[in-house]
């Protein structure tokens, strides 16, 4: 039996942006969502199919001070797969500086400086994070309707000042399938619990999205390929 259309297209991810040299010692940022966990699903399967001489992985669990303990369902279920797992404390709050809200962007700043601290101390090169391919269409949305800018997040990143890049394998896989596929699996998914997920704009531009794609994950794919074909002469 083949494998997944979904894993297909992460190894095309993979493959086309070159994201795991030989010798890759990765971290996976696990938040216990359906994105993350595909990841961990993910990196085991293709460690049983090339027999673990591709590259290393360690799943990261960043706990901050008001989100839920790890899933024990899911935490059995990385067992199962012989995933190492680690877990670290980040106090998120207590680092806001005094008149400042709290919101999901600086949640998520706090615990990449936590996963980027962890890489650097510990030997990895690559963090995996489970960015798809709806998140870097809004995050495009996002900046260019709030900051007049073109950009959003590239499925590679290297990082100029640490021996460390940022990869996204889920960059060509539409929410959609991701959705599916973790209700196939029976995956029990954590959500975060916490109090602050109305300040973010995501979840407008969600809507947006799907207004101007219909949904369509074809559609989707060809705003994501515009931005490799970019044509200079014909933008102010």
């Amino acid at each position: 039996m083949g494998q997944p259309l979904l894993y297909s297209l992460i190894d095309k991810a993979v493959y086309e942006y070159a994201m795991l040299p030989p010798g890759s010692r990765v971290l996976v940022g696990a938040s216990g969502g359906k994105d993350s966990t595909l990841l961990v699903d993910y990196f085991a399967n293709r460690m049983k199919r090339r027999n673990g001489n591709d590259f290393s992985f360690t799943a990261l669990y960043v706990h901050s001070d008001f989100a839920s303990p790890f899933n024990t369902d899911l935490l059995s279920f990385f067992q199962d797969l012989h995933v190492d797992f680690a877990e670290i404390q980040a106090d998120v709050l207590a680092r806001l500086k005094p008149g400042r809200k709290m919101n999901c962007y600086w949640c998520s700043m706090q615990r990449r400086t936590e996963l980027i601290r962890y890489a650097l101390d510990n030997g990895y090169d690559t963090i995996a994070l489970g960015h798809h391919l709806d998140d870097i269409l809004e995050t495009l949305l996002m900046n260019m309707l709030g900051k007049s800018v073109l950009s959003t997040m590239p499925p590679v990143f290297q990082y100029d000042k640490y021996p460390l890049r940022i990869i996204r394998p889920l960059c060509y896989a539409p929410v959609d399938m991701i959705v599916s596929y973790a209700k196939e699996q029976g995956w029990h998914s954590m959500t975060c619990t916490c109090d602050y997920q109305e300040n973010s704009g995501r979840k407008e531009m969600r809507k947006r999205l799907d207004a101007l794609t219909d949904g369509d994950a074809d559609k989707k794919m060809r705003l994501f390929n515009a931005l490799k074909h970019i044509q200079h002469e014909y933008l102010p």
